[in-house]
C-alpha cells in the first residue's frame, strides 16, 4: 500500500471514533416517565412553567439552589432541582428546557433553557421610510 492510502485509512478511522464517541454522549428530548424509567441516563426535557406552584430561590440562604415545578408535554408535573443561580427572567419564560436526570421524587437539572416571549410584536413594528426615496 501507498503512504498516501495509509494516512488516508487513518483519517478515516479517527473520524468514526469521533462520531461514534460523541454519539454515546448525546442526549434525547423526553418527557418525565422516560426519564423516570431510565435514572442513570441524562436528558433534555421540555415543558411549561407551573406559575401556580411556589419557586424556591433565595441567594442570601443559598445562591446555588433553585427549585420549581414543571410540566412536560405529556401534562405530568414535576418538581426540578437546580444546583445553581435561577435564569435571568425566568417567570416570564414560554417554555423551558432542562438538561439532566430524574431522582427519586424530583428531577435534577444540570442546565436551565429558557424561551421568552419576542419583544417585538409583529403588529407593533412600525416601519420608518428611509429618508430620499
Amino acid at each position: 500500500m501507498k503512504r498516501t492510502h495509509l494516512i488516508l485509512i487513518a483519517l478515516i478511522a479517527i473520524a468514526v471514533a469521533v462520531i461514534l464517541s460523541t454519539a454515546g454522549d448525546s442526549s434525547s428530548y423526553e418527557n418525565f416517565q422516560v426519564a423516570l424509567d431510565n435514572p442513570d441516563e441524562e436528558y433534555h426535557v421540555v415543558g411549561k412553567l407551573v406559575r401556580q406552584d411556589d419557586m424556591q430561590y433565595d441567594p442570601v440562604k443559598d445562591p446555588n439552589y433553585f427549585a420549581f415545578y414543571l410540566e412536560d408535554n405529556n401534562k405530568k408535573t414535576m418538581k426540578v432541582v437546580h444546583r445553581g443561580t435561577k435564569p435571568q427572567d425566568f417567570e416570564r419564560s414560554e417554555q423551558v428546557v432542562i438538561i439532566g436526570k430524574a431522582g427519586n421524587d424530583h428531577f435534577e437539572a444540570q442546565k436551565i433553557l429558557t424561551k421568552c416571549p419576542s419583544k417585538y410584536v409583529e403588529n407593533e413594528v412600525k416601519v420608518k421610510p428611509v429618508s430620499g426615496e
